[in-house]
């Protein structure tokens, strides 16, 4: 007999238990009770909305965006029933501070004005019905989109007179968001924001880019100007011996 058959015991073995699949556990002490995302798409695409959107309002202090953190909503103000966690989802007209989760009944009673959920396999059913159906008629969120990162199916929504409608796309496929000013669209297979004049919100890094192609653009100038100076400092003095050539007094002239 092996040493491992010689020291099991079977009477410590744990049972195996028959949980039903739609079992709601309490939520434990952690910072959000969402499930882990199912790819590293959605995790840039999630960090894209969120870090473009805090640089667009840098400056602003009455906004909170998240992204997979859990929404307590109960009526009874239970934390172990009725939540969920958006992809991404913003709040207006609140105070600008890190949170552990968004608590409707701490947060004077407001819900999200936009959502954003990243679809996949195992969730797109639901974001497109049982979600949409709460965030329209509990949450009363007034933007809500979906998009796919590997399809790119992008769908936005309103609410009018309680129901979400469709949005319409602009010329460029851009659906616009009332609640940010902005409007979001695919740029570059990811679902991006962009000015009502059309101009691209940029991240954090195509910023510094952009900042150090500009400083870049301004040494060039600043030597092109430099030697253009130089130059013509140069014909100046090729010209005055010229005319010392010709006898000619320069500081006569």
């Amino acid at each position: 007999m092996s040493v491992a058959k010689q020291l099991k015991t079977p009477e410590l073995e744990t049972p195996e238990l028959d949980i039903p699949n739609d079992v709601i556990f309490p939520p434990g002490d952690l910072y959000s009770d969402e499930p882990p995302l199912e790819s590293d798409l959605h995790l840039k695409q999630m960090i894209l909305l969120i870090q473009c959107l805090e640089l667009f309002w840098q400056n602003r202090n009455d906004f909170y965006v998240a992204g997979n953190l859990t929404i307590y909503y109960s009526n009874r103000q239970l934390k172990s029933e009725k939540f969920r966690g958006p992809d991404f989802f913003a709040v207006l007209g609140t105070e600008r501070k890190p949170r552990k989760s968004w608590v409707v009944w701490e947060e004077d009673g407001k819900y999200p004005n936009i959502i954003v959920e990243i679809l996949s396999d195992s969730t797109a059913a639901t974001d497109r019905d049982l979600k949409k159906k709460i965030y329209q008629d509990t949450f009363r969120t007034p933007d809500y989109f979906w998009f796919d990162p590997n399809s790119l199916e992008f769908k936005g929504f309103y609410l009018s007179r309680g129901e979400y409608q469709p949005l319409e796309a602009s010329e460029q496929g851009w659906l616009w968001s009332e609640q940010l000013g902005l409007f979001l669209g695919i740029y570059e297979e990811k679902l991006r924001y962009f000015t009502p004049e059309g101009e691209l919100l940029p991240t954090p890094q195509e910023l510094a880019q952009q900042e150090t192609q500009r400083a870049n653009q301004e040494a060039q100038r600043a030597n092109q100007e430099t030697q253009r100076a130089n130059q013509e400092a140069q014909r100046a003095e090729r010209l005055a011996a010229k005319l010392r050539e010709l006898n000619i007094d320069v500081d006569d002239l």
